[in-house]
């Protein structure tokens, strides 16, 4: 599998919001989201009430954002905060819970939903910009972290990548729980700014008001500040995980 490389995993996020912003720069030209064009597809080949139409298109984004936040802050519980952000790999615990028993790589799969949901809301070329530059940069981050697990983790690892999907989850566990605790303060701090785009969307997809989606752009560093804030006492006191 095509591994990222140093540069491309220290600097993960910026790259994702780079994407976003080179997706969502062409409203400037282009004022159509292409939730509306699909809504208009449906209308004309199926007789779809447009008002219906669009408003069930940016419901489906909504949904699918909600999804992929909650499904971020599940496994982000089973990790620390700082190590789901942190610029270095981290390799000393095998996490082998939660999401983890459905996929190796949740955090990337709420990544993917997340492209999927912010495609329908943007312009016409932004959307492809999203879907293909998302998916490649989170395929090879995951070929990165798989092989830095692999050489911390030998045999361990090997038996835990036979048995759980890479990406895309079993809908049953394939590996048995090995009763690790979730920390929900921390996966939902780890989340927050997460959780500012799915409101975000959320408000859109209900009001049609675009103020509601920039306002959860805007608000995300806030609240990622935020959650630094309130949760870094409780953080020193844990033991290290993986970012996987």
């Amino acid at each position: 599998m095509i591994k990222a490389t140093e540069f491309e995993f220290r600097n993960r996020w910026w790259m994702f919001g780079a994407t976003f912003f080179a997706a969502f720069v062409q409203f400037a030209y282009d004022h159509v989201p292409l939730g509306v064009r699909i809504a208009a597809i449906l209308q004309a080949r199926l007789g779809w009430n447009e008002a219906v139409a669009v408003r069930a298109i940016f419901y489906v984004a909504a949904a699918l954002m909600v999804v992929a936040a909650l499904v971020r802050t599940w496994g982000s519980a089973y990790l620390r905060r700082e190590v789901v952000h942190d610029a270095a790999m981290h390799g000393e615990t095998l996490h082998a819970d939660g999401p983890y028993r459905h996929t190796r790589n949740p955090l990337y799969f709420g990544n993917i939903l997340m492209a999927v949901a912010m495609a329908l809301v943007a312009p016409r070329w932004g959307a492809p910009i999203i879907l293909v530059v998302v998916s490649l940069l989170c395929y090879r981050l995951i070929g990165r972290e798989e092989a830095h697990l692999e050489a911390k983790r030998g045999e361990q690892y090997s038996a835990f990548r036979r048995a759980v999907p890479r990406l895309w989850p079993s809908l049953r566990p394939r590996i048995p729980t090995s009763d690790g605790k979730p920390d929900w303060i921390s996966g939902l701090a780890a989340e927050a700014y997460f959780w500012s785009f799915a409101l975000g969307l959320v408000g859109f997809a209900v009001t049609l008001n675009v103020v509601f989606l920039y306002a959860g752009f805007i608000a995300s560093p806030l609240l990622s500040w935020l959650a630094v804030v309130t949760t870094r006492g409780r953080e020193k006191s844990r033991p290290s995980g993986a970012n996987v």
